[in-house]
């Protein structure tokens, strides 16, 4: 899951213009100097959701923000465990 999410990521950067990439990248990352914006984010998840055909945040009851990279796939990992 880890890098399905990671490839997409790379790709919503490609997609906001953003010159950064990772090969890499820790769970300690936090989100917010990651180099996507909000908008970076919405093409991110909606990335993911055509790649895995779920969007876990439209099926949660309380919303749940993540603030490093480990949070954010440990939400998708929740989903299919």
């Amino acid at each position: 899951m880890k890098k399905i999410i990671l490839e997409k990521f790379n790709e919503a950067l490609e997609q906001t213009d953003v010159d950064k990439r990772y090969e890499t990248i820790a769970d300690e990352q936090l989100l917010l100097e990651s180099g996507l914006d909000s908008l970076g984010f919405a093409i991110l998840v909606a990335l993911l959701e055509e790649e895995l055909d779920f969007d876990p945040f439209q099926e949660m009851e309380d919303a749940v923000y993540p603030t490093t990279f480990g949070e954010f796939v440990a939400i998708y990992e929740n989903r299919i465990a």
